[in-house]
């Protein structure tokens, strides 16, 4: 692997199998009895660099670098520095200067991870950039699909609301067509980036005529933060269009999963009685969330061993 995970391309497909692998590997440290942590990064600093809110992924970055034994320091805009007007380059040196050994950035500027890698020697982790990427979010959900089909390769992988403002759907379409899984958006035409025709993904406006084909069915959350003007009529109306209620997953294969990155919305993009059906994979890819970032910040930073040796 290269010495920062700031976009899914950055992944080939060896990359992203080791990754899945070490993750599965690593999982086993959930099911231990006593004691869940390895000595792995002993010694090792990792910063969580959080300039948006968070939940999960935070948490989870933190859970995965303590159980690998280690120093972690979470900063937050709030109350810093940055509140006073630092720079996020002054901000990096700060850190640089403090010896971090990783650093996992979100910021809602598209790009800072590139930014902030020019000026750390460690290695730098996108937790999220703006409507770019979310790379680590997207390894997740191939190791959940992987859990419940037994394969990522030949996959259909159906990823359905706010593409336009996604930074999940971004990483998932680069890192699944890696993984060979034949993905389609669905969307308004509102909700569609300019260029994605470009993008390795087939696409469609027409989200009835694609859930019967499909093996994974991705929701996502209607991004209103990040909007300035109306995308479509209402919310009643995206909904009744592009929601996936009870009536819509019964057209659904058998074996076929539905996910979510969240935060959800339940009632508008997703029912709450197919948010906790049988399909539903949403606490498990929060679970799989810590696995797949031991996996990352081991590989990153430790790496040459087995992932799983004595405990501590």
């Amino acid at each position: 692997m290269k010495r920062h995970l700031l976009s899914a391309a950055d992944l080939s497909r060896d990359d992203a199998l080791l990754v899945l692998d070490t993750a599965e590997e690593l999982a086993q440290l959930t099911e231990r009895a006593t004691v869940k942590k390895l000595p792995t990064l002993r010694g090792r600093t990792v910063v969580n660099l959080f300039f948006e809110d968070s939940t999960r992924t935070r948490t989870s970055f933190e859970l995965a670098a303590k159980r690998l034994s280690a120093d972690v320091i979470n900063f937050s805009a709030k109350g810093s520095s940055v509140s006073k007007g630092e720079t996020l380059k002054d901000t990096a040196l700060t850190l640089e200067a403090m010896g971090s050994d990783a650093v996992v950035i979100r910021h809602s500027w598209s790009g800072a991870p590139v930014n902030l890698a020019r000026w750390v020697k460690g290695s730098v982790i996108n937790a999220g950039d703006g409507t770019h990427e979310h790379p680590t979010q997207a390894l997740l959900d191939a190791y959940t699909m992987r859990q419940r089909h037994g394969r990522v390769e030949g996959l259909r992988v159906t990823i359905v609301g706010d593409v336009l403002h996604s930074r999940v759907a971004r990483s998932n379409v680069l890192l699944l067509s890696t993984l060979g899984a034949d993905v389609t958006l669905v969307a308004p035409p509102t909700l569609l980036p300019v260029g994605v025709e470009s993008w390795p993904c087939e696409t469609s406006y027409d989200l009835d005529a694609v859930l019967p084909k499909s093996d994974v069915v991705m929701m996502l959350r209607v991004q209103r933060e990040r909007m300035g003007a109306a995308y479509f009529p209402s919310s009643r109306e995206y909904s009744r269009r592009y929601g996936l209620d009870v009536r819509r997953v019964t057209t659904l294969k058998d074996d076929a999963i539905v996910m979510h990155p969240g935060p959800m919305v339940r009632g508008m993009e997703i029912a709450p009685e197919v948010a906790d059906g049988v399909r539903s994979t949403i606490q498990e890819q929060v679970a799989n969330g810590v696995s797949v970032r031991m996996a990352v910040l081991y590989l990153l930073l430790g790496g040459a061993e087995s992932a799983i040796g004595s405990p501590e």
